[in-house]
């Protein structure tokens, strides 16, 4: 897989803060001095906020590799290392989403070899989708793009995230035959059980069971839902575990017949 699998549906996001301020009056009153003091505490929680998050980076970013180097091989494919950066990127954020820090030693182990294992699996996975003849016709691949370029305000924001991706518009297309080819395998080539009532009801009584736990730890217990309320959430979130663990099974199957050589 290349960059867009890890980047492609990562949206560019801008905050700004502005502070105004005007000096036309002789004299302030006691609530303007609450409001400038106030915006002063928010300006300086944002710089420090601001700091904070350029020192993490600088730490995500001694993770990264050479992008030129070759990370692995699989089956004659060369993985370069700006196809490893992306998808670290990818792995540093699901670290971060749950609470954990992705810089720490033993974290970052386990970080890189998430990336490695999930960069050969997909590769696999897309060497199999090509292999059993999926294509992506002209007409697939422009409306997939168009459908991305509506994630932008504008073409100058559009084009500003190609750049940030390090993409031309050509690679982009490329990237996208190439995800279009990789969705039509899993749907087609990857069967997974139905979802039963049962694994439903279980999955609701384990959350139940959680929340009434931390209840008695302590901790406020929210108002559980009841069950027909959230059945379509929780049928989804356990089908997209079957597919998941369907498609895991299905890497471990082509490693067997694979070579793969992996060079970090």
């Amino acid at each position: 897989m290349k960059k867009l699998m890890y980047t492609l549906l990562i949206g560019v996001i801008a905050a700004a803060l502005t502070a105004c301020g005007s000096n036309d009056d002789a004299k302030q009153s006691k609530s303007d001095d609450q409001k400038t003091a106030q915006t002063e505490k928010q300006k300086e929680a944002q710089e420090k906020q601001e700091k904070q998050a350029k020192e993490i980076q600088k730490k995500l970013d001694k993770q990264k590799v050479d992008e030129k180097k070759t990370v692995a091989v699989v089956n004659g494919k060369k993985v370069s290392g700006e196809e490893y950066n992306a998808a670290l990127s990818s792995s540093q954020a699901q670290y971060q989403q749950m609470g954990q820090d992705p810089t720490s030693k033993e974290a970052a182990k386990q970080v890189k070899q998430q990336t490695i294992d999930n960069l050969v699996g997909q590769t696999l996975l897309l060497q199999e989708a090509e292999n059993k003849g999926y294509k992506a016709t002209d007409e697939e691949v422009n409306k997939k793009l168009k459908e991305t370029k509506k994630q932008f305000k504008t073409d100058k924001q559009f084009k500003a995230a190609l750049k940030d991706a390090g993409l031309t518009q050509s690679q982009l297309k490329s990237e996208l035959a190439d995800s279009i080819k990789y969705q039509q395998y899993v749907d087609k080539d990857i069967q997974t059980p139905e979802v039963t009532d049962k694994e439903i009801q279980d999955y609701y009584d384990q959350f139940a069971k959680q929340s009434q736990s931390q209840a008695s730890g302590g901790k406020e217990q929210s108002q559980m839902p009841k069950l027909e309320d959230v059945k379509p959430q929780i049928k989804q979130q356990l089908e997209q575990q079957k597919k998941q663990e369907a498609l895991e099974k299905k890497v471990q199957e082509l490693k067997k017949n694979a070579k793969v050589e992996v060079k970090l």
